[in-house]
């Protein structure tokens, strides 16, 4: 198997407007290995996140193609491309993405219901006692704070024990001591599980933590490092 769990080759995303064709992410190239820890790097409007969902098969690509855990996504339909995704990847978003109506610990073992996990209620609350809410459990995203509804949405994108976890600006809507406290949260758990933690950030702290970089500007992949 290979070590690479993320393969991109010659991406390329251009979308039609009113006036003229318009390139958001131009012929990059990548692999990420297994394991690792990778931040996307750039401005606003450099092409990170459009990068990541193509990433992900939450978009496909006008050109180019990428294997994600050993699959050709442009192989895939829509279909298999989410059972994939449910199977392999969690996501963890700048806007929490949680549903209101579920109290925190019916939020984390939604996935696992979903999947058929006959542990799921002491899955969900073995992890959210590991991000440190075991005392908000029943409560609901409205009665969490912005730090809590966060660590709630890494509760749920672990529970399933991806081996791709994506995050797109997780820190974003964080004042800087609650984004300190969710960013070790993270790494602590992509060590713990030896998950690949693919991270969109314009924060160049958050990005130094992780093993690699990828610097992202208008729309082409422009450096990597260590």
């Amino acid at each position: 198997m290979s070590d690479n769990v993320i393969i991109a080759r010659h991406l390329s995303k251009v979308v039609n407007s009113s006036e003229a064709e318009l390139t958001i992410l131009d012929n990059v190239s990548l692999s990420i290995e297994r394991g690792s820890s990778v931040a996307i790097l750039g401005a606003s409007g450099s092409g990170k996140s459009t990068l990541l969902s193509l990433l992900a098969g939450l978009d496909l690509p006008s050109s180019g193609e990428v294997e994600l855990a050993g699959k050709a996504l442009n192989q895939l339909d829509e279909d298999e491309r989410a059972a994939l995704r449910g199977e392999q990847v969690g996501f963890v978003f700048q806007s929490f993405q949680l549903l209101d109506s579920l109290t925190a610990l019916e939020n984390v073992m939604l996935p696992l219901e979903l999947a058929g996990r006959r542990d799921a209620r002491k899955r969900a609350s073995d992890l959210l006692e590991r991000v440190g809410l075991a005392a908000r459990t029943s409560h609901y995203p409205q009665q969490l704070s912005g730090g809590e509804q966060q660590r709630v949405a890494i509760a749920r994108a672990f529970a399933s024990e991806p081996v791709i976890l994506f995050a797109d600006e997780p820190t974003g809507n964080l004042d800087a001591a609650t984004g300190e406290r969710i960013t070790d949260l993270l790494f602590d758990l992509n060590l713990q599980q030896q998950t690949t933690l693919v991270l969109v950030t314009h924060d160049a702290r958050l990005a130094a933590r992780c093993s690699n970089t990828l610097q992202m500007q208008a729309g082409k992949l422009m450096e990597s490092g260590t």
